[in-house]
């Protein structure tokens, strides 16, 4: 045994002396010789009389990261050229998004007093502004991540909170008020999980996967606005599966996509819309969300 080896010597010293009877009653250890303590003091950076306990360190724990002390940046919120010209555009493109959660707010204030038309009214123009922030972005070239945040953020107010708040005013008295709070509530939670599971979804350029928060709001809305005469059990039924078709994997066409059917498929809910706005508004919806379904079976069947 070579002389360095002080932790092995001490392991023989400890067992020589146990089987000759060297070691007293409850003396566990030999002191080491104490020529090798500058030695070992040297080669581990301490010496102790008693052997420590070993902690085994495991190979398959990585090392630590260090720790960046590096000062905290902050992120730009609008990426590129930061001049004057586009740093009002991207103003105009966010004040769009702040007027359409503005209105989602005076939609909930208005519901709370009883104008449910005018608090529909009202969600039907945070339609309008959410389709117009998002195109003004990409035509004036200022989109970004905390446009796209902030456009998240706003749906959420609006399109989550405020038209589920608008819809239980408006059955108030028709329905049992629980009936109506699962619905709404219902309409909540799915918009919520709809918006996070949009943000972090690669995105199809042809379908949403499940109706759009958007679309959901504006059924909603419209269906107060012109008072589509349903029974209020029915109403609730129809809100709750609106909630469900949200967060479904059904593939709903864009609008984009709508726009090139035939003309004649067109006219047919204008004519309709003449004749009974309510009978042909409650057809088209019926018939959008059933398209859903159709499609994935259809998609299904070309696999």
């Amino acid at each position: 045994m070579r002389r360095s080896s002080t932790f092995a010597r001490q392991v023989l010293l400890v067992r020589v002396g146990r089987r000759d009877g060297l070691a007293g009653p409850g003396t566990d250890l030999v002191t080491p010789d104490r020529r090798y303590a500058d030695r070992q003091r040297l080669r581990y950076g301490r010496f102790d009389a008693d052997v420590e306990a070993v902690r085994p360190i495991s190979p398959a724990l990585a090392p630590a990261a260090p720790v960046d002390e590096s000062p905290a940046m902050s992120i730009p919120l609008l990426p590129g050229e930061r001049t004057a010209a586009r740093r009002a555009k991207f103003a105009l493109v966010n004040a769009c998004t702040l007027s359409s959660l503005m209105l989602g707010m005076l939609a909930i204030f208005l519901a709370m007093q009883g104008e449910v038309r005018l608090a529909a009214v009202c969600l039907i123009a945070c339609v309008a502004f959410d389709g117009l922030d998002g195109a003004l972005a990409r035509k004036l070239g200022v989109a970004s991540p905390f446009g796209a945040q902030m456009d998240s953020l706003a749906d959420m107010c609006s399109f989550g909170l405020a038209a589920p708040v608008v819809v239980y005013a408006s059955l108030a008295g028709s329905v049992p008020p629980a009936a109506a709070a699962v619905a709404c509530a219902l309409v909540a939670a799915c918009a919520a999980i709809r918006l996070a599971r949009f943000n972090v979804s690669p995105k199809d350029g042809r379908f949403f996967c499940g109706v759009p928060t958007t679309m959901a709001a504006m059924v909603l809305a419209l269906t107060v606005a012109i008072g589509v005469p349903v029974p209020g059990l029915v109403m609730v039924a129809g809100v709750a599966l609106l909630a469900f078709a949200m967060v479904s994997s059904f593939p709903y066409a864009k609008l984009a996509r709508l726009l090139k059917l035939p003309p004649w498929l067109w006219a047919a809910p204008v004519v309709g819309a003449l004749v009974d706005i309510r009978l042909t508004f409650a057809l088209v919806v019926v018939g959008y969300l059933a398209s859903g379904p159709l499609l994935w079976l259809h998609q299904r069947r070309d696999a």
